[in-house]
This record gives C-alpha cells, sequence and structure tokens, in this order.
C-alpha cells in the first residue's frame, strides 16, 4: 500500500482539522504522521498529513471526494503519492561542490528525484553529467539569453518540476521568476552580508568574523531575498585562513541545499508570504535506499 499526502493552506477556522481526518477515515485511510501550524499573525493554517489508502483509493478518487471540503474552507488542498519522484533540473556554474552532492545523494537515493537535466553556462561539469546518464545542457550567459528562452525550452521539454540553482551565477529573469514561484531553490552564503561580491569568504577573514554559513532559499524577482527554507552556520576562529574558510562554507553550501530540496520534495514546504513554513521531517526521511 502506498503512502499518500495531503498538503492544506487555508484560513484559520475551526473544524479544518477535524474535517480532514474524518473525509480519511471515512474512505478507508489510516493516518500515519501529521504536522500542523496555525499562524495567529496573519490568520493562516497549513497542515500535511501522510496517510495510508487501506482501501486502495487513487489520489484522482480522493482530490475529486475532497472538493466540498476545499470549498467550505477556501483551502487549498494536494494530495500526493509519496513514492513519486519530483523531477528536476540542476544548473550550476564553475563551482561544482553542491552539484557533486546532490549527484551523490541522488545515486544512493538519499534524495528521491529524477534529475532530467543539468544546465550550465560552462563546459566544466559536462563529463560528470553524462558519465551518469543524464542530459546536460550548455547555455551560454550572453545578453541574448537574458530572458531564459532556451531555458524555458529544456524546462517544457523535460516536464521539470523543480528547479535548483547549485550555485548557478546568473541572474534569471523577472518573467521566469514569476512563471516559476515555488519552484526555484537557490544557495548562497548569506551568513556574510556585509561582503557583497567576489571572494565574501577572503572578505570575511580579513575581518575575522567568528560564524560563516548558508541560506537556501526560493528564488524571486528580488536577489537573494526570496523566503528561506534552510540555514546552517559554523563557527571560526583566527585559526583558519581564508582557503579554511571557503573550505568549511561550501560543505555548509551543499549540506543546506539538499536539505532544502529534501524538504520541498517531500512537501514540507508551505510558502507563507515573505517566509516558509517547514514541517519537520518524519521518520526514515533521510534514509537511503
Amino acid at each position: 500500500m502506498n503512502r499518500l499526502i495531503l498538503t492544506v493552506s487555508c484560513h484559520s477556522t475551526r473544524g479544518v482539522v477535524a474535517s480532514i481526518a474524518e473525509y480519511l477515515a471515512n474512505n478507508g485511510c489510516n493516518i500515519v504522521d501529521s504536522s500542523q501550524f496555525d499562524d495567529l499573525e496573519n490568520g493562516k493554517f497549513f497542515m500535511r498529513v501522510t496517510f495510508i489508502s487501506e482501501e486502495g483509493q487513487t489520489i484522482k478518487e480522493l482530490s475529486e471526494n475532497f472538493i466540498k471540503i476545499r470549498q467550505k474552507f477556501t483551502m487549498r488542498a494536494n494530495f500526493y503519492d509519496e513514492q513519486k519522484k519530483t523531477k528536476v533540473i540542476l544548473m550550476v556554474s564553475r563551482f561544482g561542490h553542491c552539484l557533486n552532492d546532490l549527484l551523490y545523494r541522488w545515486k544512493i537515493n538519499a534524495l528521491p528525484i529524477d534529475i532530467v537535466a543539468v544546465v550550465s553556462n560552462h563546459l566544466d561539469y559536462q563529463e560528470v553529467v553524462l558519465s551518469n546518464g543524464i542530459s546536460f545542457y550548455y547555455l551560454q550567459g550572453t545578453a541574448e539569453n537574458k530572458d531564459q528562452t532556451e531555458l524555458k525550452k529544456i524546462i517544457r521539454k523535460t516536464q521539470a518540476e523543480l528547479i535548483v540553482l547549485a550555485r548557478y551565477m546568473q541572474v534569471l529573469s523577472c518573467k521566469i521568476c514569476h512563471e516559476l514561484k515555488g519552484r526555484i531553490i537557490n544557495i548562497h552564503h548569506s551568513f556574510l552580508p556585509s561582503f557583497k561580491g567576489a571572494n565574501p569568504y577572503r572578505q570575511a577573514y580579513k575581518r575575522g568574523v567568528k560564524l560563516i554559513g548558508a541560506t537556501a532559499h526560493y528564488v524571486t524577482k528580488d536577489l537573494d531575498e526570496g523566503p528561506i527554507i534552510e540555514q546552517d552556520v559554523a563557527r571560526i576562529t583566527h585559526a583558519q585562513n581564508a582557503n579554511d574558510y571557503t573550505s568549511i562554507g561550501r560543505d555548509i553550501e551543499a549540506q543546506v541545499l539538499a536539505r532544502a530540496v529534501l524538504a520541498h520534495i517531500q512537501h514540507r514546504t508551505f510558502i507563507n508570504g515573505t517566509s516558509v513554513v517547514v514541517f519537520p521531517a518524519s521518520s526514515g526521511s533521510y534514509s537511503a535506499t
């Protein structure tokens, strides 16, 4: 029996949880995991339920029969098959640590995704990508390509559901950011906000900072200001040099991006205005199979 997932967002009101639980029970479903959050400041409610359809009802049947509850609470609700892998495009420039980390996790099924393509404005990782049986697309970062016409073609061709910027150093157009809202994840060294531009870790070293880290966020038209999904930091001391800063920073970037992608594909993320509600992973979520 497949485990299914129901995600819900609506205005906070009485009876939502009871209605969902009653509906699932009446349709032969057994809830095995549930998380919810009531945002009292803006009156929004978010819920994620993992359940087993013991009578074998399909997602289509469950979704169609859920329409009365959806309408009653003016609710956004989606049903997912936990086993269905999200189609993902990875985008990279010249720093390959995040790409290589994601590829390794994908290989051992610790990150159960379907990598449908890797896109880059450089050829550095073409051989690595092709050796893994993944399509590689080289898109030059020229002024003529700023509207990302070719990228849009690749997205349509591969039917990609998620775009991951694994240290991709080109700015996406406002149009594509709008069209793919909530479907593009970026990683950057946002725990170094005082150090803009090139060589942020060397700048941090010269200032003697004591914490460095990284942030994964959804992409918006405002550069590096999208809703935050995941963050982490590492403590450093005067004993580390600039190269140490870079190495430590890259490790954090890879880990943070992987956790953000995992949360997204497990449908644990809910965009809530300028922030993201991220429900905790359930037992077994990080296991390679």
